[in-house]
């Protein structure tokens, strides 16, 4: 391993093929407490605090975060976003893809272990399960028993507490694309849409599934990230690391050695470090496709050695460089900022700044202009030549607009019709007008016209559209 880390070259994650075909284990982790088990459950309260409670924030007398499917509206605060902002969803999707890229490259599958929903939701109800049912020996223990009017009871409550988490969980999900509030009132009446009723249901089920039973097999078999994560790694990433150089050979301490007693390293071989991974693997084994980043066996390996008193550290965040070439923190630091990473931050700071800047210069309305196919051009009344137009105006700002609409492109040309329209905050209308040209103004065919839509109060909320006018 040192040979390869010292050439530059990524390691590959080892996959246990045989545990693709054994029969399925439950895994009863066991509870941890210290640092990075603080650090997790900070990112569940911060993760679900902002899910559960942000779909009921109030902006301008709405919803503040929705994606309302009916009226093909995103409302973000105080921004509208309609179809034709799709782009910005794929900013979106390019700027969360670089930052996946930039956070496995510097520290491993942190993602996995703090943030993932899979994680977080397994959380969740491992605690209800702790909570009804024990620790780690009584729930083994719950589960080889027959079943019995004890087991029973305990079994109902567990499920019964996760699937109201998982039923208020897809409700909150359905809530930020059918307002909250509607959707409660809805269901309390019991007329809900069959959409909203489907999306809330399978989302509940889904959670209850994959978060009350599958659990560790969606990391190990059904995650994407888990197959290709390995591709972003190299011998400068940070990860969940044993130290064997300093923890081999293990074996149990005794209070009296002989002279012939051979030389132990401080792993006293306890298993705690396997007790309470959610995945249950052994970190001793190395770096594992199965391992999530979570850190629970560093809190617990560290509490192991306060009791022995061996210093702490023998699974850590380290790199396959560090423990190979024996790094200090500071060197770990300074190679965690190398080519790759300063690439990949590059790139994502110039695509948050562009988004940044093209929101900051973002009009508030849009216009679409679409000619009358029926008619290409006629003689009106007064001798002129006629197009006839239909305008689709949206105001996307969070205030009504009287907007003016004019036309240029073609010298004397005019409007005959409404050249004011009135829309309210968030809406759109549709107006039909012609276009009026003295004949011999412009050149047979197709001409280049310019339909301008202006606030009437703010000049700077002002967009423009060319369209063509036929003359025969």
């Amino acid at each position: 391993m040192m040979n390869e880390a010292a050439s530059g070259k990524a390691k590959a994650i080892p996959i246990n093929v045989e545990g693709l075909y054994e029969k399925h284990r439950t895994v009863h982790a066991r509870t941890v407490t210290g640092t990075f088990n603080n650090w997790r459950w900070a990112m569940v309260f911060f993760t679900q605090a902002l899910f559960y409670g942000l779909c009921w924030f109030e902006w301008n007398g709405r919803q503040a975060v929705l994606f309302h499917i009916v009226e093909r509206k995103f409302y973000i605060f105080g921004m509208v976003f309609w179809p034709q902002d799709v782009i910005y969803l794929a900013i979106l999707l390019v700027i969360s893809a670089y930052g996946l890229f930039l956070v496995t490259a510097v520290g491993g599958r942190l993602f996995c272990g703090y943030a993932c929903p899979q994680t977080v939701y397994t959380e969740i109800l491992t605690w209800i399960e702790r909570k009804i049912e024990g620790e780690r020996p009584a729930r083994i223990k719950l589960d080889a028993q027959p079943m019995n009017p004890r087991k029973f009871r305990l079994k109902f409550i567990k499920h019964s507490l996760w699937l109201l988490v998982a039923l208020w969980t897809g409700i909150t999900f359905v809530g930020y694309f059918t307002p909250i509030k509607e959707l409660l009132a809805e269901m309390a009446s019991f007329r809900i849409g069959p959409w909203e009723g489907f999306w809330v249901f399978f989302y509940a089920f889904f959670l209850y599934m994959m978060a009350g039973f599958l659990r560790e097999q969606v990391c190990k078999y059904m995650c994407p990230y888990a197959r290709f994560q390995g591709v972003m790694f190299d011998p400068d990433t940070l990860i969940i690391s044993y130290d064997p150089e300093r923890g081999e050979p293990r074996g149990l301490r005794k209070k009296k050695g002989g002279a012939d007693t051979p030389p132990l390293g401080d792993c006293v071989d306890c298993s705690i470090c396997v007790q309470v991974c959610p995945t249950g693997i052994d970190i001793r084994n190395g770096l594992q496709l199965e391992c999530i980043a979570c850190a629970a066996c560093i809190d617990a390996c560290d509490q192991v050695m306060d009791k022995v008193g061996s210093p702490r550290g023998l699974i850590r965040y380290s790199t396959e460089n560090a423990l190979a070439q024996h790094y200090t923190a500071r060197e770990i630091v300074a190679h965690l900022w190398r080519f790759r990473t300063l690439l990949y931050t590059g790139i994502l700071l110039a695509i948050v700044v562009a988004a940044a800047w093209s929101l900051s210069q973002r009009v508030p309305l849009k216009l679409d202009v679409l000619r009358d196919r029926s008619s290409l051009s006629r003689e009106a009344t007064d001798g002129r030549i006629e197009n006839v137009f239909t305008l689709r105006i949206s105001n996307t700002d969070e205030a009504a607009h009287r907007y003016v609409i004019s036309v240029s492109g073609i010298d004397g040309i005019d409007i005959v019709g409404e050249r004011f329209v009135d829309l309210p905050a968030a809406s759109s209308d549709t107006v039909s007008l012609s276009a009026r040209v003295e004949p011999g103004r412009a050149k047979k065919g197709s001409n280049q016209i310019f339909f301008e839509v202006r606030s009437e109060t703010d000049d700077q909320v002002s967009v423009r559209e060319k369209a063509s006018f036929f003359m025969p």
